[in-house]
C-alpha cells in the first residue's frame, strides 16, 4: 500500500477561509463506491450516498461551499471553500485540529456515509482510512490546476495514487500533481479566487 507523507501544516488554522484540496480514502483502497468505465466513474449506491452527502456538507456548515469534486471507487476528491474566518478552534490551542472546521467537515462527512452505507446493509463493516490529505490552495493557477485534476481523474484511473491494480503509478505523469504533492517553498493560501469556470 502506498503510504502519504504527513501534509497538515504546522501551526496552520484550518478554520481560516480559503479554498482546501482534500482527499480521503477508504481502508486498504478497497473499491466500495463503484467502477471506472470508459474513463467514467459509474457510482453504485454507496458511491451515491458518498456523493449525495458530500454535496450536502454546505446545509450543515454554514459560511462553508463545497467546489469541484469526485467520487473516485476507493476515494473522494474535493474542493472545500471556507467563506470566512470561523474562528480557531473556539480560541482553543493551534494544535488541538480536531475542533477546526476542515477537520471537523472531514470528520462528520466520514461518519455521516459510514452511518448512512451501514444503515443500508448491516453488518457491511465499511471503513475508511484514517485521516485525510489536504493542500491548501495557493493561487488561481493552482486551483484552475486541481479543479481539472479533479475532472479528469476518472480518465486517468489506471495512473491513479490510490489504485490497487495500478502498475504504473508515476508522479511524473501529471507534473502538477507532482508539485501539489511536493510542494515547494512557503504555501501562501488563496483567500477567495473566482469561482469555478472563470479563468
Amino acid at each position: 500500500m502506498r503510504e502519504r507523507k504527513p501534509n497538515r501544516l504546522k501551526d496552520f488554522d484550518y478554520s481560516r477561509s480559503g479554498y482546501y484540496f482534500v482527499t480521503i480514502c477508504t481502508l486498504n483502497q478497497k473499491e466500495w463506491f463503484g467502477e471506472i468505465e470508459n474513463g467514467q466513474t459509474i457510482p453504485n449506491t454507496y458511491g451515491k450516498i458518498a456523493q449525495s452527502l458530500w454535496e450536502e456538507i454546505p446545509v450543515h456548515f454554514e459560511r462553508i461551499e463545497v467546489d469541484e469534486f469526485t467520487v473516485m471507487p476507493n476515494h473522494i476528491h474535493g474542493i472545500v471553500i471556507v467563506e470566512r474566518n470561523v474562528g480557531n478552534a473556539y480560541m482553543r490551542s493551534l494544535q488541538d485540529r480536531t475542533k477546526m472546521v476542515l477537520p471537523k467537515i472531514v470528520q462528520q462527512y466520514k461518519a455521516a456515509v459510514t452511518r448512512d452505507i451501514d444503515r443500508f446493509r448491516r453488518g457491511l463493516c465499511f471503513k475508511w482510512q484514517k485521516s485525510f490529505y489536504d493542500h491548501v490552495v495557493r493561487n488561481e493557477t493552482e486551483l484552475f490546476r486541481i479543479r481539472e485534476y479533479i475532472q479528469n481523474n476518472p480518465l486517468k484511473w489506471n495512473l491513479d495514487r490510490e489504485n490497487p491494480s495500478s502498475k504504473t503509478f508515476n508522479l511524473s505523469h501529471d507534473l502538477s500533481w507532482k508539485d501539489i504533492y511536493n510542494p515547494v517553498g512557503a504555501t501562501h493560501e488563496l483567500s477567495r479566487p473566482k469561482k469555478y469556470g472563470s479563468q
